[in-house]
């Protein structure tokens, strides 16, 4: 075929075809004879790729990419950058539905009774405008992708266990949401204790342990909260495996039960829950930890996605997870994520985090003053490249949407919190 009937028959320009040509996209033969340009049939089933790639959005680069990927039949990675396209657009339809949703609440404000107070309208697009670039900003400044060959085997080593090695029996009640019972506990800390709250109780008075006395004095000791400040190099995966473990119990799938690990790395905590029945999806914005995982978990499915706008349609999940991932969220970033969460849960799905949070702004203060008092630089060094969030603040957001929250303090810093919707 010539250019005309090339482009009669995709029903494209046939500067279009010229332009793919330029980029180096297609190269058709010329004919020697008058160096007119002649389309064969794979011509024709590579400009249809080109322009179903381009009608999703992908950009050229992309598509050369793809292209190559295509070339070698290797089709994981053409998977990969559908994947990557597909986020893409899935973080432009949350943008969008954000802004219809502010949108309306302007419209709302407009119609009530009285002078409109303009101040409202404005506040309402600073505040669209501080999520959209809160959205934005994220990035992975730790590498991830470099990291992945090396995650499991570094984790590990910082529990002292080896790859393989089960986990140490935890004491713990899966299932049912349950109220600690303070008059069968032991005096001083627990370091397995469990406290449930709900929207009737007082946010002032939650601790990360019910019966451990926390001093509101900034200066006052840590040692109730297992705080070892200056005792060694700081280990954010102290008690990795009793963590992930208290997290796949109490989530405790029904076989069949649909889950979702966001931030999953490697897919350690969602392959304990696969081993318990679940289907799960397990995404993160590492191409290499999701390699890794694939590898480890053959029969999981895993996408490229992140926190802050999850690739999937709403009401698409039974139970949301996510270990040692959280802390990567500034505070803003931490209430989008919130907000995707219950986007993609059931009416009555749960979600469980698991990560490295402090108590509250006093345990937070005292915890850097201690750290500071010692020359901790390690561990100062990681509060200040990470946002660990205040659990008081996390379960009060969330029972605030309806939920109902418990949640068991593994160490000093680590906790793993439960919510389950009221309704």
């Amino acid at each position: 075929m010539n250019i005309k009937e090339a482009a009669d028959r995709l029903g494209i320009s046939a500067r279009a075809i010229r332009f793919y040509e330029e980029k180096g996209l297609i190269l058709p033969v010329k004919q020697t004879s008058n160096g007119y340009r002649t389309y064969t049939e794979n011509d024709i089933w590579r400009l249809q790729t080109i322009a179903a790639l381009r009608e999703i959005g992908m950009s050229l680069q992309d598509i050369t990419q793809a292209l190559g990927e295509i070339d070698q039949g290797n089709q994981q990675r053409l998977e990969e950058y559908l994947e990557l396209q597909q986020a893409v657009m899935y973080a432009q339809w949350v943008e969008l539905k954000r802004m219809l949703d502010t949108t309306q609440r302007m419209i709302d404000l407009n119609r009530q009774d009285g002078p409109l107070d303009v101040s409202h309208l404005h506040d309402l697009a600073d505040s669209a405008r501080r999520l959209r670039e809160a959205r934005q900003n994220w990035h992975d400044r730790w590498n991830y992708d470099m990291q992945a060959a090396i995650h499991d085997q570094r984790v590990h080593a910082a529990n002292g266990r080896l790859p393989g090695q089960t986990t140490s029996n935890i004491d713990s009640e899966p299932g049912a949401m349950r109220a600690t019972d303070k008059s069968n506990r032991k005096a001083g800390p627990d370091h397995n204790g469990d406290e449930v709250r709900s929207q009737k109780n007082s946010r002032t008075a939650h601790r990360a342990n019910s019966d451990t006395t926390f001093q509101e004095d900034a200066g006052s000791g840590l040692e109730e909260w297992g705080v070892r400040v200056g005792a060694g190099p700081f280990n954010i995966y102290e008690n990795y495996d009793e963590a992930l473990e208290q997290t796949a119990s109490w989530i405790s799938p029904v076989p069949g039960e649909k889950g979702l690990d966001i931030g999953t790395g490697t897919g350690n905590l969602a392959g304990r829950l696969l081993e318990r029945g679940a289907a799960m999806t397990a995404i993160d914005q590492s191409r290499e930890m999701l390699r890794t995982c694939r590898t480890k978990y053959p029969e999981m499915h895993v996408k490229l996605g992140n926190f802050l706008a999850l690739p999937f349609a709403d009401h698409s999940f039974d139970f949301v997870v996510s270990s040692f991932a959280f802390h990567h969220l500034s505070p803003d970033q931490q209430q989008l994520a919130l907000h995707e969460m219950q986007r993609v849960l059931t009416a009555r799905g749960r979600i469980c985090l698991t990560d490295l949070m402090f108590a509250d702004a006093a345990h937070r203060q005292t915890y850097i003053q201690q750290a500071e008092a010692a020359g901790h630089e390690d561990q100062l060094q990681t509060i200040r490249e990470r946002h660990f969030p205040l659990l008081d603040g996390l379960c009060g957001s969330l029972e605030d949407a309806g939920y109902v929250t418990k949640h068991i303090r593994h160490n000093a810093l680590l906790h793993t919190l439960l919510a389950v919707p009221l309704r």
